[in-house]
């Protein structure tokens, strides 16, 4: 199977899990591709200063893996600066939240697995 860039499926999320502004959404995976194992692959787009809240999640993980930007990651109330190649787990009963610094575009890679 092949698919388009001009296929996937684009959104703008205003205010993200109670965060700044908005989040481009670019989705790689249609539900049915995920054979029931997740919900969520794509990637990310948060303009500076924008950010998704902090949130907890429950019966599945996400991990973040950051290609473009510089963002500014709570890790369970622990505050760490991520740049690209950089990499963030957030297992299941774990919260997060993550926020565009600094002068570019934040970008990464966003996977969410069931637990």
């Amino acid at each position: 199977m092949i698919r388009r860039r001009k296929d996937y499926k684009i959104e703008k999320v205003e205010s993200l899990k109670g965060g700044k502004g908005y989040v481009t959404v670019i989705n790689f995976f249609e539900m049915e591709d995920f054979l029931g194992k997740g919900r969520l692959y794509g990637k990310s787009i948060i303009k500076p200063g924008n950010s998704i809240g902090y949130h907890t999640h429950e019966g599945d993980q996400e991990a973040y893996f950051i290609l473009k930007g510089k963002a500014l990651y709570n890790d369970n109330g622990k505050e760490v600066i991520l740049e690209p190649g950089d990499l963030a787990i957030c297992r299941d009963g774990e919260s997060h939240s993550i926020e565009s610094i600094g002068e570019e575009d934040l970008e990464y890679i966003m996977l969410i697995l069931y637990s």
